[in-house]
């Protein structure tokens, strides 16, 4: 990254190092600061899983014991603040907006891992591992339910409109990487509209919501629209990156789920790109063909490892970050928006 004192991001240095820079918790720091309103928004989680049917809360149980960074939800209660938003001890819309974000994401995590098979989710085993997959689907179309109930009682057309917008948008992207599965011929700016898809627009939603709570004006709104789909790209981006380059104790999932389920990530094409033509037929067999051999992530390491494809991610995920950090800068100086920049320094330092 570039130094200057007008860099919202310059106390970083210009390449991301994985081994020996560990951006701090900025995440726990937040959540520190916002402990009241996530108290709040974690006990309307709870509430909100409660049903006859004891399976749901008993898969609930389980995915509010695998905890989570609970980023989504923290952005919509912190852009709300940052936008001055004070609510009354009867209505407290952040709240609900903040279960109501962090119950689309979760439906989608387990939809996702039915369709990925994966079996570890947040270092534990993944609810479709333990209930099956028709009980995860099923679940999932609960907390959809639950999540579209959430945005009735807040009452805001507006709120309804950018959140189902979010929702249809997070379907659309999983449609299209799954579209673009084993194919190398895949352009990068089709990737970047799966990770915008299918991470990013969520991230948006989240922090444009509390902005209209806030009842701020569209300039607000779209800064902080900016500010999430900026961070959610760079999230998805060092994602992908982790799959190939974390400690699978750390990162708390399985590393090289991406290569055996042949997604097409940016970690791979930089290497597919950047690779002699030998590692390109090896890329070909793994991905393209879905002929794997034991052997074969280990190789896949050592090219992304020669080619810096995991530097190549990181560089283009550090872009995204400072487009993030930009986007708050019509909002003043405080010590919320600089808790705001540094969850944008954590995400592109972050090791899980």
């Amino acid at each position: 990254m570039v130094s200057s004192s007008s860099d919202p991001l310059a106390t970083r240095h210009s390449t991301v190092s994985r081994e020996n820079v560990r951006e701090e918790d900025a995440l726990k720091v937040l959540s520190a600061y916002l402990a009241d309103d996530m108290r709040a928004c974690n006990q309307a989680i709870i509430d909100r899983m409660q049903s006859s049917v004891p399976l749901i809360p008993q898969l609930g149980a389980h995915l509010v014991a695998a905890g989570g960074k609970r980023l989504r939800p923290l952005l919509t209660l912190a852009s709300a603040r940052l936008c001055g938003y004070q609510p009354s001890a009867e209505q407290q819309r952040h709240v609900g907006l903040a279960a109501c974000v962090e119950f689309i994401h979760t439906a989608t995590l387990l939809h996702d891992d039915v369709v990925d098979e994966s079996t570890l989710r947040r270092g534990m085993a993944s609810a479709n591992a333990l209930f099956g997959n028709k009980s995860s689907v099923l679940v999932g179309d609960f907390l959809f339910a639950r999540s579209f109930q959430l945005m009735t009682a807040d009452g805001s057309l507006k709120v309804m409109a950018i959140l189902s917008e979010a929702s249809a948008t997070i379907a659309e992207g999983e449609v299209l990487q799954m579209s673009t599965q084993n194919d190398l011929s895949t352009p990068i700016e089709r990737y970047l509209e799966v990770i915008h898809g299918k991470t990013a627009a969520l991230f948006a939603a989240a922090c444009r919501v509390g902005a209209v709570v806030a009842e701020q004006s569209e300039k607000e709104e779209l800064a902080l629209e900016a500010y999430g789909t900026n961070l959610g790209m760079a999230f998805q981006l060092v994602d992908d990156a982790l799959d190939y380059a974390a400690d699978q104790q750390v990162l708390g999932k399985t590393i090289g789920d991406d290569l055996r389920e042949g997604k097409i990530t940016l970690p791979v094409l930089a290497a597919y790109d950047a690779g002699t033509e030998e590692e390109r037929v090896f890329w070909k067999r793994v991905i393209e063909d879905n002929e794997q051999t034991d052997a074969d992530l280990p190789r896949a390491l050592d090219i992304i490892a020669r080619t810096d494809a995991i530097k190549t991610t990181l560089k283009r995920a550090e872009r995204y970050a400072h487009k993030a950090a930009e986007a708050l800068e019509v909002f003043p100086d405080s010590e919320l928006k600089a808790l705001l920049v540094k969850t944008v320094l954590y995400t592109v330092n972050r090791v899980n």
